[in-house]
């Protein structure tokens, strides 16, 4: 089974969703290269692409999670940065509080297992009036799931990993959902439960804006 590997740094400072970016901005803002892999800017415009590292909150808590070449790219992190960030209008001093690399299975399995979607962003302005005139549950949450395999084989097609089966899901619950503004731009986030026939690594992001910790994954156990 092919294998990603993920390092996951995480820190004691409690931060709100809504400052995630501003988290982003203040790493972004201390590192002297700025590596391309941080935050996906080149001179002629964005790159568009599964970013490699992703700003989150884990546990409430500021946390950065690094896939693949993302792992090498946060040394200069550690070379560079004084960790006395400014997020949003206040100044915080981040306290590390842990730093592990993990090798993560990816792959198809036998049994389905389940997962968890924060603050996944499955729709865009037009297929959220789809969305919208979709009448019954039962079709809604298809639909959703339509968008959610689409996210999925994204994910592995950018990581590397060749889908040779057919990913079969199936939502299980939506726990919450909630209107958010991304870009100026108002969107439906959806939290999620679903079960699938994928072994997925903790804390990776799906969907859009998966960089600033929309879409984030984490495992169901019994």
């Amino acid at each position: 089974m092919p294998v990603i590997q993920t390092f996951i740094l995480q820190f004691a400072n409690e931060i709100s969703p809504q400052e995630i970016p501003f988290f982003r901005g203040a790493v972004i803002a201390s590192l002297k290269e700025k590596d391309v892999w941080f935050h996906n800017h080149v001179i002629d415009g964005v790159v568009y692409r599964y970013p490699r590292i992703q700003y989150k909150r884990i546990h409430r808590k500021a946390a950065i999670v690094c896939i693949n070449e993302g792992i090498g790219a946060i040394n200069e992190l550690f070379n560079c940065s004084n960790f006395n960030y400014k997020i949003g209008n206040r100044d915080v001093e981040m306290q590390m509080e842990s730093a592990r690399t993990f090798n993560n299975d990816i792959g198809f399995c036998k049994e389905s297992r389940k997962y968890r979607l924060t603050n996944w962003l499955p729709l865009n302005s037009d297929n959220y009036n789809t969305y919208q005139a979709i009448e019954g549950l039962a079709d809604r949450i298809k639909f959703l799931e339509e968008k959610l395999i689409g996210n999925l084989l994204a994910f592995f097609t950018e990581t590397g990993f060749h889908a040779e089966e057919r990913i079969v899901l199936g939502i299980t619950a939506i726990t919450a959902q909630r209107l958010t503004r991304y870009k100026e731009v108002r969107l439906m986030a959806f939290d999620i439960e679903f079960k699938a026939n994928l072994t997925l690594p903790q804390y990776i992001g799906i969907g859009k804006s998966a960089s600033i910790g929309y879409g984030t994954l984490t495992r169901i156990t019994n």
